[in-house]
Parts: structure tokens; sequence; C-alpha cells
């Protein structure tokens, strides 16, 4: 299982590295997580996230709300201007559950990619807070299921 979130909602600062979560987007990370836990349906082995702060912190408070006990690290290829094709490709030999928290174009860009088999036209649009679980089946990636944080609110 692979679960593609976009970060939660974040402060307009410069530079945008710097960039962290919002009180909204604290509150969103945190409804996301209660949703979870009622659920059966995220169970990551690892949460991977990009360099960017307000990822960093989207993945950090998750794993900390879910009490996620596994690896919770930056990995590269998940910048907004990253290609998706270098984490595609990182994807493709993966053998467990992976969560990764980045942000748009890019995470748009890879689902469409990964389901669709092209980044363009973009199939996906991943909301600030979103998350799109895909299930592989051999070669291919499927969705499984898709929410937003509007409608956990």
């Amino acid at each position: 299982m692979l679960y593609l979130i976009r970060h939660a909602d974040a402060i307009d600062l410069h530079p945008d590295d710097a960039r962290p979560l919002s009180e909204r987007g604290r509150g969103q990370v945190k409804t996301l997580a209660r949703f979870f836990e009622r659920s059966d349906e995220f169970s990551p082995d690892e949460i991977w996230h990009s360099s960017l702060v307000r990822a960093r912190e989207t993945a950090e408070l998750l794993a900390k709300v879910l009490k996620f006990d596994g690896p919770c690290r930056e990995v590269g290829g998940l910048r907004p201007e990253d290609d998706p094709h270098g984490i595609a490709r990182k994807l493709a030999t993966l053998d467990r559950s992976v969560a990764l928290v980045g942000h748009e174009p890019h995470m748009s860009a890879l689902a469409s990619l990964l389901v669709a088999g092209a980044t363009q036209p973009v199939v996906f649009v991943m909301k600030k807070g979103a998350t799109l679980a895909l299930e592989r089946d051999d070669e291919r990636w499927m969705v499984r299921w898709h929410i937003a944080p509007g409608l956990l609110e």
C-alpha cells in the first residue's frame, strides 16, 4: 500500500523552504490522524517526507498523534519541483507500505504517473492535507481511496 499525502496548510513566508504549518494546518493533521485511528485503512511501515518544513511537520505530527513507531524520515525526490519519475523508480522496488508527505504539483503528477502512466494530463488534484491511498496489483497502481480534509471537518 502507498499513501500520498499533501502537506497541510502552511503560513506564507519567505523563503518557501522554511514555511511552517499554520494553526489550521496542525488542526487538519490532527483531524486526519483521528480519522485514521478510527479505521484500519492507514498502516504504513514508514513515513517519508520532503526536506521542506511544512512536509516534515505534517509527517511528524501525524506520526505523533497516531503513536506511529516506524521510521519517519526525509527522502529526496519529494519537493514541489522534483521529477516524479525519480520517486516512482524507488517505489517500483519497494517491498513495504509507505506514506509519502509532499507538495503540489509533485503529488498530483506522481499519482497520475503511477495510476495512468503519465504525468500529463494530471488526473488527480491533491488538496492541502489530502491523502490518496494506492495499492499495487502486479505492475500497476490502483486507487483504493482518496480523502480530503473538508470531508472530515
